[in-house]
C-alpha cells in the first residue's frame, strides 16, 4: 500500500520549494521521478485501456509541467496532481463514449459454454470486464481503484478529491449492483469463479 496523504504531502514539500524560488525545470524533473508511475497508474484505473492511459498520462504530466510555475499551494501538490489527471481522463472518457455504443450485457459468453480452464477463466475475466463496465461511471471508478489497484478508501478519496464517505458509498452500490448481475446471470454462486472451476 502507497503512503498516506500526509506523508505525500510532506515528501513534496522539495518540489514545493523548487516552484517557489523559480526552479521549475528541477521540480519539474522530480515531480516526474515521483508521480510518472502514480499517474499512469489512475489513468489505467480510470481509462481501462493501456494506449488511451499512456496518451493521457503524458498529456496530464505535460499540462502539470505547464502549470507548474502557476501552483499556489492551496491544495496538497499530489491533490493537484490528480485532479489535472482525472479531469484528463474525464474528457478522454466523455470522448470515447460519443464514439462507441454498449455492448449487450447478453452478448457476454455463459459460463457453462467455455470448455476447458483456460477458457473459462479468459470468459470470467471478460464476463467480470462487461459487468463492470455497466456501473455507473463513480462506482465503476471507485471500485476499479480500490480493488485493482489496491487503493485504501482514504487514498482513493485523496485520487478522486472526493470525502471518504463519497468512497465507502460508492463502494457498497458497486459491489451490491455486481451481486445482483451476477445474480441475474446465475454466477452468484462462488464456485463460478474457482481457479480449477469446481
Amino acid at each position: 500500500m502507497h503512503g498516506t496523504v500526509s506523508e505525500d504531502t510532506s515528501r513534496d514539500q522539495d518540489i514545493v520549494a523548487l516552484v517557489r524560488t523559480g526552479a521549475v525545470e528541477r521540480a519539474a524533473s522530480l515531480l516526474l521521478e515521483r508521480y510518472e508511475g502514480k499517474v499512469y497508474r489512475l489513468c489505467c484505473a480510470l481509462l481501462r485501456d493501456r494506449t488511451q492511459a499512456e496518451d493521457a498520462a503524458q498529456d496530464s504530466l505535460v499540462r502539470v509541467w505547464k502549470a507548474l510555475a502557476r501552483y499556489d499551494g492551496r491544495a496538497a501538490l499530489s491533490s493537484w496532481i490528480y485532479a489535472i489527471t482525472r479531469n484528463r481522463c474525464l474528457t478522454a472518457l466523455q470522448r470515447r463514449r460519443a464514439l462507441e455504443s454498449l455492448e449487450a450485457l447478453s452478448d457476454v459468453p455463459a459460463a457453462e459454454t467455455l470448455a476447458n480452464p483456460a477458457e473459462r477463466r479468459d470468459g470470467r475475466a471478460a464476463q467480470l470486464r462487461a459487468l463492470l463496465d455497466r456501473l455507473p461511471e463513480r462506482s465503476r471508478r471507485v471500485l476499479l481503484l480500490y480493488y485493482y489497484e489496491e487503493r485504501s478508501v482514504s487514498e482513493v478519496a485523496h485520487m478522486l478529491g472526493c470525502p471518504q464517505g463519497t468512497v465507502k458509498t460508492h463502494l457498497h452500490r458497486a459491489r451490491a449492483m455486481l451481486a445482483e448481475m451476477l445474480k441475474r446471470r446465475g454466477l452468484s454462486d462462488p464456485a463460478d469463479w474457482r481457479e480449477d472451476g469446481s
